[in-house]
């Protein structure tokens, strides 16, 4: 998931913490591929690039050099693409981040997409799939929300409902993350199976784009599955955060102040991502 940016870290320190060193690494290290560790605390081996325009993708902001992954999560985006194709009036996906080659905390933005296993996508229809290198840095996304996120507004379509059902539908997702008016309009609307809707999360933030998360793969070892979202399709509790967000609840007077983050070392990730950063 997203964060604010972080402020400017002078180039001694960046040495020394671990999104300086990751960050710093233009391409995948020469290893089997390998999610090592948790999505907000870990790194990649043998991460594959998305290329960056495909038959139906383009992947954006070159520039990031974020459209690294696990070969499964390479995989899932095309599959994923091919289905908003489908779509009226959508020619397939523009894609945000995945992970940095060789994945580890970023330099800038979020906590997650750590271990090539997370995807941004975004809610613009991709209807011009010849986007230059430098269309891609300029255009944007668009908001899908109002009411700071309570409801949805009139850029939601029933494409993106379409669009966010196939992406939980597939059996190697394990969440999908999404403002709360999106995901409670989306429980309104669905008339069928609504057994996908467990895995779409209501969060704060993603009205740009929506946030998908997979599972560990098969048999993958020293990756780190995220605990399965609690039973029943959860539209009970995306109700109740769009309430929060009309009517917000009083501070708590006894709630600790928040405290800085510190920034990860690598001697906090697992012990295999100084290989990874080792490996040429």
């Amino acid at each position: 998931m997203s964060g604010a940016p972080t402020p400017d870290v002078d180039p001694a320190t960046l040495q020394n913490i671990a999104k300086g060193q990751f960050g710093a690494k233009r391409r995948a290290s020469a290893q089997d591929a390998a999610a090592l560790g948790g999505y907000s605390r870990g790194c990649l081996a043998g991460g594959v690039q998305l290329a960056e325009t495909g038959p139906t993708w383009q992947a954006m902001r070159l520039s990031r050099n974020r459209n690294w992954g696990h070969p499964e999560l390479v995989d899932y985006v095309q599959d994923l693409s091919r289905e908003a194709a489908k779509q009226p009036g959508w020619s397939g996906l523009y894609v945000g981040d995945l992970s940095q080659p060789r994945g580890g905390p970023m330099l800038t933005g979020h906590r997650s997409h750590q271990i090539g296993l997370d995807a941004d996508i975004w809610m613009l229809p991709a209807r011009n799939l010849t986007l230059s290198a430098a269309e891609r840095e300029n255009i944007s996304s668009i908001s899908t929300r109002r009411a700071s996120g309570a409801y949805v507004n009139g850029n939601w379509t029933r494409a993106h409902h379409e669009i966010i059902k196939a992406a939980a539908s597939d059996s190697r997702t394990a969440r999908i993350f999404v403002f709360p008016g999106a995901k409670v309009q989306m429980c309104q609307d669905e008339t069928g199976d609504r057994s996908w809707l467990r895995k779409v999360r209501p969060w704060w933030g993603h009205h740009y784009h929506f946030h998908v998360r997979l599972n560990c793969p098969r048999g993958a070892r020293g990756c780190v599955d995220q605990a399965a979202p609690p039973p029943g399709d959860g539209c009970a509790d995306a109700q109740q955060w769009v309430n929060n967000i009309l009517n917000p609840p009083p501070p708590d007077p006894n709630a600790p102040a928040p405290r800085p983050r510190r920034e990860l070392k690598v001697g906090d990730l697992p012990q295999q991502c100084s290989g990874v950063l080792a490996s040429r």
